[in-house]
């Protein structure tokens, strides 16, 4: 698969398994809330993908019922989750063109978008297991979340089966 150049959409792949695609060759797999720092994430992640000549995989996880629905709940809110998904994919590719045009060189490699049902740390550890590098940002999106993400980011450095690289904010001047 080629570069993404100008003008040219991602597909997002789609998951209502709670995990993701599997099947593919190890990758950089990012993970993107949308937030700044998940965008940094991104954007080292794509110089990742590319020094290491990668795939490179971007993966947002939708967790619409931390806590579980009560018994027969499910149904009735597929649709609420459905939109909320597409959102998600929606928000996804906003985010990689936001990093892609704010990039002083074009990212020239593979790229896969992909939104995952399930929980978070689940999830980015589920995939871990079959690729390069997992990369995170260290702020996450909103006021709860953001305090979540220290979470995520403790455990998939302390659990995740690849290396990860956690990316800092730019520093401010």
């Amino acid at each position: 698969m080629g570069g993404v150049g100008p003008g040219r959409e991602v597909p997002v792949v789609l998951s209502v398994l709670g995990r993701p695609p599997t099947g593919r060759p190890p990758g950089v797999l990012a993970a993107c809330d949308g937030s700044d720092g998940s965008l940094w994430a991104l954007d080292r992640a794509m110089t990742e993908a590319e020094l290491f000549g990668l795939p490179l995989y971007v993966l947002a996880v939708v967790n619409p019922a931390p806590a579980g629905y009560p018994p027969g709940m499910a149904e009735l809110v597929q649709e609420s989750v459905e939109t909320l998904v597409e959102s998600m994919a929606d928000g996804l590719r906003r985010a990689v063109g936001t990093v892609l045009r704010q990039r002083v060189r074009p990212y020239e490699g593979e790229l896969s978008l992909h939104v995952v049902l399930g929980n978070v740390i689940e999830v980015l550890l589920e995939a871990s297991t079959r690729q390069h590098t997992l990369v995170v940002g260290t702020q996450g999106n909103g006021g709860f979340v953001r305090l979540l993400l220290g979470s995520v980011s403790s455990a998939v450095v302390h659990h995740a089966a690849c290396p990860v690289l956690v990316v800092p904010a730019p520093a401010e001047g």
